[in-house]
């Protein structure tokens, strides 16, 4: 057993792929924060095809259990959520308490069929934490002092530009799939380059293998668009404010979503953002404050926002000031003292 007050030690379950090419994940970020204030970390997985990641979040928590004393879970739908649940259920057989942390827009809708796990791991968790109001409201009843702990983020690494007038450079940041309606950008552009001749827009994402990728492409080439639409797969994290500052204008085309980093990011860097106001997007962005809203799938709507901003009017400067303004909410500053102060109180709860 762990002596109390000999260290503080944390496992995070999660996605951990930057290591191997995959996108870098929040649950990152965290890992690395909290190591920087002297926390030992224990991070699972680095695995991508799914038995292999159960079998080796098990593994960890079982082997590496003598090095923690409290737990971190991010929780997502789909087939992330088996991994959640199992690494739960190992956990509370070693006597040690978790934190969850609730994440994707379609979490609400999965929640419908798997109500009662979802419940279960909830009730035995030592806090329960979401991102963005939208999760806090639809699993408030599951779980009544659910906590709002918005993604953090070092602001001092997306320098901030104001946009007092915008160029037409967009650019769309998100992974290319179905569920982030990355073929909406370009038909985006493709309404709008009959006004705007020089009008550009750079596509960066990895691929997660639905087709949209491909989709994409062929939509590029029917509207004829080679010369306008720049597809770059995947960048570093790392590059990603300087990509971002390049551009005025950030498209978010999402049919589904929460609290996505990458607005924050554009948010961050004082880009004028026009998103569709899908999920929690609406507890992230104010209509014409801190951003633009359109309805899902609406381009006639994007592309009309698009040309207000460029034709000026719509007060840009005011936007961006106000979207840099939002995006501190987020800074680990911030941030990081909330997520220790949970995580003490719950690693009292097994040292004590």
């Amino acid at each position: 057993m762990i002596d109390k007050g000999a260290h503080e030690g944390v496992i995070l379950i999660g996605n951990f792929l930057s290591s191997t090419g995959g996108k870098r994940s929040v649950c990152e970020d965290l890992a690395h924060e909290l190591q920087s204030r002297g926390w030992e970390t224990t991070c699972a997985s680095d695995r991508t095809r799914p038995i292999a990641k159960l079998q080796h979040i098990l593994e960890t928590v079982w082997s590496q259990r003598h090095r923690y004393s409290v737990a971190q879970i991010d929780v997502f739908s789909g087939k992330a959520f088996i991994w959640a649940l199992a690494a739960c259920l190992l956990l509370r057989t070693l006597s040690r308490p978790y934190v969850l942390t609730l994440h994707g827009g379609n979490l609400p809708k999965f929640a419908l069929k798997w109500r009662q796990p979802l419940r279960w791991i909830m009730k035995h968790a030592a806090a329960v934490t979401a991102p963005s109001n939208y999760l806090v409201r639809e699993f408030m009843p599951l779980r009544p002092d659910l906590q709002l702990l918005p993604n953090g983020m070092r602001l001092e690494g997306y320098p901030f530009r104001l946009r007092s007038s915008v160029s037409p450079h967009l650019i769309w940041v998100r992974s290319f799939h179905e569920m982030y309606n990355p073929v909406m950008a370009v038909d985006t552009v493709a309404a709008l380059i009959g006004r705007y001749r020089d009008i550009h827009l750079t596509m960066i994402g990895p691929d997660r293998g639905d087709g949209s990728l491909e989709r994409t492409r062929q939509r590029i080439e029917e509207h004829g668009l080679t010369q306008t639409v720049t597809i770059i797969p995947g960048v570093a994290k790392s590059e990603i404010p300087a990509i971002l500052n390049q551009a005025d204008i950030f498209l978010n085309t999402t049919n589904i979503d929460n609290a996505p980093v990458t607005v924050y990011e554009a948010l961050a860097c004082g880009l004028c953002v026009v998103s569709t106001d899908v999920g929690g997007i609406p507890d992230i962005l104010t209509n014409r404050k801190n951003a633009i809203l359109v309805s899902r799938g609406d381009i006639e709507a994007m592309s009309r926002a698009i040309d207000d901003l460029l034709s000026g009017r719509i007060d840009c400067a005011g936007l961006s000031l106000e979207a840099h303004r939002t995006a501190h909410q987020s800074d680990w500053n911030v941030v990081l003292p909330r997520w220790i102060s949970i995580l003490r109180a719950s690693q009292d709860r097994y040292t004590s």
